[in-house]
């Protein structure tokens, strides 16, 4: 299969440029989600603040092994590699290649288990989670397997070798994994947004969360569909948008952060973990209390008007 679009020389720049500007936001990101659950005292959850931190560091890391692959690619090996920057680029068994792609691998294996774990802790049932379960393991073993063919390939390009293959089984499992475990969540917020809506005392709603969760479903969703389409059309800009999603994970999973930290509405463990006792802390949070009632009597004694106040 020819590759197809923009020159693969080309589209390194412009995919090392492009994850150089969302990888500044996503810091950012990082920077204020950690501001913010200090600022608010809420307490961290201690799985979710180490995925945050990983994420990270993975991130600093592609962006480092992208900018040496640039280096490498227009300078050192520039006038000595057979077929120039061009063919040093679709070279898949590169050192540089492979690296990157061991770290795409751990990235989206720990973005996708977040997402599985975000599930788990609010449906409180392992039964609900055994299907995202299995496509995350099926996507991990493809995530891993397919920078090990890369390494052993010895001509054709990404398309053509076996690599391909499971690069394309990847892109699909993980992107299941991701609509399934996001479904599931937001069905499960909803259903008890309704259940205690009736008996709601206060203005106070959960249906925030339901949109966070769902934005960020859809930013991962469509970089995946994106690369999906690119790669199985043999279009270089699938680099352009590998190279993009690897800040759009950390985008994706400090977005809902940051976003539901301040909410004062929200449970404090709510951001950090999506505890499986919303349900149960939400009932309690809008049930109806004891108040006190004053009821006002008036009496005409003497011609006086009296007021008389009994409490109950």
């Amino acid at each position: 299969m020819v590759s197809t679009g923009i020159p693969l020389d080309t589209a390194t720049i412009i995919s090392t440029a492009l994850e150089g500007i969302l990888f500044g936001f996503s810091v950012l990101m990082f920077m204020g989600t950690m501001w913010a659950s200090i600022h608010y005292k809420r307490d961290a959850n201690r799985p979710i603040a180490l995925a945050a931190i990983l994420l990270l560091i993975l991130s600093t890391a592609h962006l480092i092994v992208d900018i040496i692959r640039l280096q490498d690619g227009f300078v050192k090996y520039r006038d000595i590699f057979p077929g120039g920057p061009v063919a040093f680029f679709q070279d898949i068994s590169q050192p540089t290649f492979v690296t990157k792609n061991l770290i795409y691998a751990l990235q989206t294996m720990i973005g996708d288990g977040v997402v599985i774990y975000r599930c788990y802790v609010v449906w409180q049932s392992v039964r609900v989670i055994i299907l995202p379960i299995m496509l995350w393991c099926g996507s991990s073993v493809a995530a891993l397997i397919a920078p090990y063919y890369a390494s052993q390939a010895t001509g054709g390009n990404v398309y053509t070798n076996q690599t391909g293959q499971w690069i394309t089984a990847l892109f699909t499992l993980t992107l299941s994994t991701n609509l399934i475990s996001s479904g599931l969540l937001v069905y499960r917020i909803w259903t008890v947004e309704r259940k205690i809506s009736q008996n709601r005392a206060t203005n106070g709603t959960m249906m925030p969360i339901v949109h966070v969760l769902v934005d960020a479903a859809i930013l991962y969703s469509a970089a995946l569909v994106t690369i999906l389409i690119c790669f199985i059309c043999a279009n270089n800009a699938q680099y352009i948008m590998l190279d993009m999603i690897m800040p759009i994970i950390s985008i994706a999973f400090y977005m809902v952060l940051i976003r539901l930290t301040p909410w004062k509405t929200t449970p404090n463990f709510l951001p950090m973990a999506y505890s499986g006792e919303i349900e149960r802390r939400s009932s309690q949070r809008y049930s109806m209390k004891p108040s006190q009632v004053h009821v006002s009597e008036w009496t005409q004694n003497d011609g006086l008007e009296e007021e008389v106040k009994t409490e109950t």
